[in-house]
């Protein structure tokens, strides 16, 4: 794949030879606007959760620090910019692999890759600080609470990239098919009238509909259980036993790793009186797809439309 330094060259020679068969004067001008169109003029400017942020040229180094922007930028056509990611970024399969931290990012083996742009999470504020001071362009990318932001955050990582036509492109098709699978459900399905409890880890922490997630099920008109917690803890409150089994919601979905956990909690204390127990609508969710908000956010809806399907059934 020709660099982006040789890209416009490569251009040029198009636009000569086409020339050569009759093509329109300026052409050199022309092929000059199709290269801005495709990779993005710059340098840009875009809005990340500092504030403005201005990327002189196209990256060619990128370190990513969070699996959801990874996914991003694979998907928009930037995989081959990405010289590093977190160790928590595991797709796709040819994502570069590191031991690299997105949780506690050390600048200093950041800086061993040479990168020309940073994209961290929202609170590693201070380390991206300490990246511009030594002229590494950063961004700062909080965790999308909705879809629309997740939507935003394609864009502007194509903005940023060179990749502006792709990332529009991608965020089209996902917003189109999330769009596309809830309708069909719903327009199926009619008024369900579903609850749902989403559990995180065994300790039971829950989201509130504030969350991503949270998002997500309420396009499908699905009752969240924990929106009723006393304490949202901010979007993830951590439930009781006794509670969700007095909420006795329609659905369980479960978003952690284990081969069992499902039996795990069928075998609850009173869980067994649980709609969603008695009914077999427990419902194991990918781990990774389930906590991330980038291009895999389809594979996430079609799991709970095939749920919300299964279990309006039993009703």
């Amino acid at each position: 794949m020709p660099s982006a330094r040789r890209l416009p060259a490569a251009l040029l020679l198009a636009a000569l030879a086409l020339s050569a068969c009759g093509s329109p004067q300026n052409t050199g001008q022309d092929a000059q606007e199709q290269h801005d169109q495709d990779a993005g003029a710059f340098p840009v400017t875009v809005q990340d959760a500092s504030g403005e942020v201005t990327i002189e040229s196209p990256p060619q180094r990128i370190v990513s620090l969070t699996p959801s922007v990874t996914e991003m930028l694979f998907a928009i056509g930037a995989g081959e910019q990405v010289a590093a990611v977190d160790e928590y970024s595991n797709h796709p399969e040819k994502a570069p692999t590191t031991d690299l931290s997105g949780f506690e990012p050390s600048v200093e083996a950041i800086t061993e890759y040479n990168p020309d742009l940073v994209v961290l999470a929202r609170d590693a504020a201070d380390a991206a600080e300490q990246l511009r001071k030594v002229d590494v362009p950063v961004l700062l990318m909080p965790a999308a609470t909705t879809l629309d932001q997740a939507y935003g955050q394609m864009r502007m990582l194509g903005e940023s990239t060179g990749h502006a036509d792709r990332a529009d492109e991608v965020a089209d098709r996902v917003e189109s098919d999330v769009d596309r699978i809830v309708e069909e459900t719903t327009a199926e399905l009619g008024d369900t009238d579903l609850s749902f409890y989403h559990e995180l880890d065994a300790g039971l922490y829950s989201v509130t509909s504030e969350t991503f997630i949270g998002q997500v099920y309420d396009r499908f008109g699905l009752e969240n259980i924990a929106d009723s917690a006393e304490d949202a803890a901010g979007g993830y409150p951590q439930l009781s036993a006794e509670y969700v089994v007095e909420q006795d919601p329609d659905l369980i979905f479960l978003s952690y790793p284990g081969d069992q956990v499902v039996q795990e909690v069928r075998k609850r204390p009173a869980f067994d009186e649980i709609d969603a127990v008695q009914d077999g609508d427990i419902v194991r969710l990918d781990p990774d797809i389930s906590s991330r908000w980038g291009p895999r956010v389809v594979d996430l809806a079609e799991s709970v439309s095939a749920a919300v399907t299964a279990a309006a059934e039993d009703q």
